[in-house]
């Protein structure tokens, strides 16, 4: 499963390539149980987008390196396309 068939609503390109980023990360698993897509998928964009600083944790723990990913894709999902 891939994150473009768990998504029931219009993406632009930069939205699409975070949630790419998310799935290969995290897994197309996680991302279908997930508040993120429950938010998207009923259309709040923004509440989908403050849903990726909270995937920062490996082994109970916040990790650094998940923190910055979590960071970039949340920013890419948020930045417009074009202009």
């Amino acid at each position: 499963m891939e994150a473009k068939a768990l998504v029931t609503v219009p993406l632009n390109a930069n939205q699409f390539a975070a949630l790419v980023s998310f799935t290969y990360n995290a897994g197309a698993g996680r991302l279908a149980s997930s508040t993120l897509l429950k938010k998207l998928n009923s259309g709040n964009y923004d509440a989908a987008a403050s849903e990726f600083p909270r995937w920062n944790h490996s082994g109970g723990q916040v990790q650094p390196g998940l923190t910055a990913r979590r960071a970039a894709e949340q920013q890419l999902f948020q930045r417009p396309v074009g202009g």
